[in-house]
């Protein structure tokens, strides 16, 4: 079974609230024939969307090929969070890769969100940025840890846009008795997600990009002195090849799979909750909890609860979405139980050993990155720039992200999956007991 075509129907969107509530481009045509561009990108969520607009603007010939629709994969189904930083915390990353490389991931990050901002308001203000990110936590001890960790941000990193909440203050942002305190950061934000994917896409286009859907790529050689990149109907020769596949990549770069692992994730929406909404969520922020299996969520913007939570390592979803991510919503808001959820969607996102994106190049023209771990809005829109800019010649912060500790995941291609499996589910098992 093809990941690609395990969930949903071929060339449609998940029926999230997303998609039924963003304007699709297109569509764009099946790539047919032969083309030449400098550069060929594959995947079109927001790495590969983000790679072809900068590299369009930057004056290069551009050919995207995307296996479903733009947006179709994680890029347009997560919680919409744009958060600065690394799942790795900067004083590890000073221990592991010493003071100056933690200094450029942590700027790094910070550019990702501005970057991010930029975009949204230049191609894309229907989705709607919104200040704001908590990191919510359960144990009073996580909690105390987290304002640690903010005040070393501040001391060190001059982040001064934190703020640390105790078990009273969280409950200003959050009407829920479940979290012991928090930090918010005013300089994070959230989207809409699929809305910011479509307006890459036409940001793309407008500047020359050539944009193609359905054109599933099979494989990718060297040929001629150039990159081929073939699809069921169509092959593009290109001088440079960029992979934004993320957790697709199945078979097109097995150095990078054996270093990206597909995980489910799975989200729901409520139906608008007119006068509530401000009495469930009293502050338009963002949030992320600290279980393993962790529980995200937002308002819309027509005054919905967006509410991920759960995961899975198969590769089907379960039938009923909206049941299994019923049972931790309820936990977070007793006082929404029975509340009707309009939709339930299923996405797959890519994480690494490490939980820190993966930048790699993986043969002689052509460069991926992906296993975003959850910081992908972000991290994704970057990464698209930084290939760009390596493409142009400027490799140091592609260089710089690929001494990140990206090993490949233990057990090899028929291993990984169950020894993962298995490590996540003690974990998911710790978050019900409380430990």
């Amino acid at each position: 079974m093809r990941l690609l075509y395990a969930n949903g129907k071929r060339g449609e969107h998940a029926a999230s609230w997303y998609a039924a509530s963003a304007e699709a481009p297109g569509p764009y045509p099946m790539l047919k024939g032969e083309v030449r561009a400098d550069v060929a990108v594959v995947g079109g969520g927001f790495t590969g969307l983000s790679a072809a607009l900068h590299l369009a603007r930057a004056g290069a010939k551009v050919v995207l090929v995307e296996a479903q629709r733009v947006g179709w994969g994680a890029s347009g189904r997560n919680g919409g969070q744009v958060a600065p930083g690394l799942n790795m915390h900067q004083d590890a990353l000073e221990a592991k890769l010493g003071r100056a490389a933690a200094e450029g991931y942590w700027r790094i990050g910070l550019e990702a969100v501005s970057l991010v901002r930029s975009l949204v308001e230049e191609l894309a203000p229907e989705a709607d940025w919104q200040p704001g990110v908590l990191h919510s936590f359960w144990q009073e001890s996580e909690a105390q840890e987290a304002a640690g960790y903010a005040a070393f941000l501040r001391r060190e990193y001059g982040h001064e846009t934190q703020e640390v909440l105790d078990a009273t203050t969280v409950r200003g942002f959050v009407a829920s008795e479940a979290y012991k305190g928090g930090v918010v950061d005013w300089t994070a934000g959230h989207i809409h997600p699929l809305a910011y994917a479509f307006g890459l896409a036409r940001g793309a286009e407008a500047a020359g990009a050539d944009l193609h859907e359905m054109s599933e790529v099979h494989r990718i050689a060297p040929e001629g002195g150039k990159v081929l990149v073939a699809t069921d109907r169509g092959r593009v020769l290109a001088d440079q090849v960029i992979l934004g596949c993320n957790g697709y990549m199945e078979g097109l770069a097995p150095k990078a799979q054996a270093r990206v692992m597909p995980i489910n994730n799975y989200v729901v929406a409520t139906e608008p909750l007119g006068d509530r909404a401000a009495e469930v969520m009293p502050k338009n922020v963002a949030v992320a909890d600290s279980k393993f299996v962790i529980n995200y969520f937002r308002l819309s913007g027509d005054g919905r609860l967006i509410f991920g939570g759960g995961e899975s390592y198969g590769y089907r979803f379960p039938a009923d979405i909206a049941a299994k991510v019923r049972k931790p919503l309820e936990q977070v808001f007793p006082q929404l139980r029975g509340v009707k959820i309009t939709h339930g969607w299923g996405g797959t996102l890519g994480i690494t050993v490490k939980r820190v994106p993966l930048f790699i190049r993986v043969a002689p023209g052509v460069m991926a990155a992906g296993g975003y771990s959850g910081h992908g809005v972000a991290l994704a829109t970057k990464a698209g720039q930084i290939m760009a800019r390596a493409v142009g010649g400027d490799a140091g912060d592609f260089d710089l992200m690929a001494r990140l500790p990206a090993p490949p995941f233990p057990g090899g291609p028929l291993l990984r999956t169950p020894i993962t499996t298995a490590a996540m589910m003690w974990y998911a098992m710790r978050d019900r007991l409380g430990v």
